[in-house]
């Protein structure tokens, strides 16, 4: 390799190769390295990757990225232990081109998309480590790698490793992540014959639909199921903060088995095979813990900058989304030959601005309230099923009987109040 890149991009991840794949299209020297053994070997999201961002880097990346398949329903279910309130949109707008989203799988799509940033030119070096900055005078000018005679140097480093990013703590750009600020999913992915895939899920062939799951999935912490399908494999998953399940002192394999064999979601699953489990961090502190983004000759992308957005369980979006910003501010920077923080900040101004930032700022109080507040997910979402239960129950009971009863069942007066003080509450920070 050459003693030094323009730029160095730490990560082969969804933000990583984003950013690498815009600036070797720009004519920009840049080495991409993984810790993996490939792009992909060591990256775990849900499975759906949202159609505009990823077109915005590669127009048309459908007609030849490995895809699984593209979504035409989105289903939330409120579950229960033995019941489920379901409401979902099915639109087969979404099954046409230029689509919305896709189900993938990692180990396959980021090999594609890392291999469209080599084409263009970026360098890909894989099972390699960063293990820390070379850091001169103040500013990042390289990292030093695993390797014998590792160092490597850069006009800048961009840092995507993801949401434990060593990198970026070491230089000062964030503490330890609190539990209440990562959130643990587990995922197998399971293998089922398409045909079953979709008669189960009602589906034509190239027709995907994703189920997110909230209450009794979690079994009242903070988070959310899903199920996923893909050409002949389902991805099955929990993911709760970590602050709830050292709280609760619940094991994170066990709660994927319980969703499992959870009777609302086991009819859909029988008969599967398992083929690979997984299991990842996920950065969930929002818009209040976004770190440091911008340095002297550093950028800091995707998980690793915490830009998920928990409520609508978007990441890989972001991600990619970061990544070409921060392509763009370095491209900038280069013309001037100025890599200062105050040149690259254009990237943190740009990141704010864009539907990131946006979207971070909509939702920075959601997800600590309902952490803070566990009755919306151990006492109202079952006070759903029951009030679905006793209205759709068919018994000799006039309706003015059943409705009088579901408002009975809310309790006292000062439940209703406190009940109705906390839809504000939940209105509020999501509104």
């Amino acid at each position: 390799m050459p003693e030094k890149f323009d730029c160095i991009v730490v990560g082969a991840g969804p933000a990583g190769t984003a950013c690498a794949y815009e600036l070797a299209k720009a004519g920009v020297n840049v080495l991409l390295l993984e810790r993996g053994e490939y792009p992909g070997a060591k990256n775990v999201m849900g499975g759906v990757l949202y159609r505009k961002m990823m077109e915005d880097i590669i127009p048309e990346f459908y007609k030849e990225a490995p895809l699984e398949r593209p979504i035409v329903e989105q289903r939330f279910m409120m579950m229960d232990k033995e019941s489920a309130v379901t409401f979902s949109y099915k639109g087969l707008e979404w099954g046409r081109e230029p689509y919305n989203n896709f189900t993938v799988l990692r180990a396959k799509f980021d090999q594609w998309f890392a291999e469209k940033a080599v084409e263009q030119g970026a360098l890909l070096v894989c099972e390699t480590v960063a293990v820390e900055c070379i850091v001169e005078n103040g500013r990042v000018v390289g990292v030093r790698t695993d390797r014998p005679d590792g160092d490597i140097y850069a006009d800048v480093v961009v840092l995507a490793d993801g949401v434990n990013s060593l990198l970026a703590k070491q230089l000062g750009f964030h503490r330890e992540w609190r539990p209440d600020e990562v959130a643990l999913a587990t995922m197998e992915i399971l293998k089922l014959d398409k045909s079953i895939i979709e008669d189960r899920f009602n589906l034509e062939p190239n027709q995907g639909c994703t189920i997110e799951i909230f209450g009794d999935a979690t079994k009242g912490i903070v988070g959310t199921g899903f199920l996923y399908t893909n050409k002949d494999t389902l991805s099955i998953g929990v993911g709760t903060l970590l602050s709830g399940l050292i709280k609760h002192k619940i094991k994170p394999y066990e709660l994927l088995e319980y969703v499992k064999n959870h009777p609302m979601i086991r009819p859909y699953i029988q008969g599967s095979e398992p083929v690979e489990y997984l299991a990842h961090l996920i950065p969930e502190g929002g818009y209040h813990s976004i770190p440091k983004v911008a340095g002297n000759g550093v950028l800091v992308v995707g998980d690793a900058a915490q830009l998920v957005n928990a409520i609508h369980r978007e990441g890989s979006n972001m991600a990619m989304t970061s990544g070409r910003l921060a392509a763009e501010t370095i491209i900038m920077a280069k013309e001037q030959n100025d890599f200062s923080e105050s040149m690259l900040d254009q990237y943190r101004m740009k990141l704010m601005e864009s539907f990131i930032g946006q979207d971070l700022k909509k939702y920075k109080d959601a997800t600590h309230h309902f952490e803070r507040f566990p009755q919306y997910f151990e006492q109202y979402i079952p006070m759903m099923n029951r009030a679905a239960s006793q209205m759709f129950t068919v018994d000799g009971l006039s309706k003015w009987e059943k409705q009088k009863k579901i408002w009975r069942d809310l309790g006292s007066t000062k439940q209703k109040f406190k009940l109705a003080r906390d839809m504000m509450k939940a209105w509020k920070v999501m509104k």
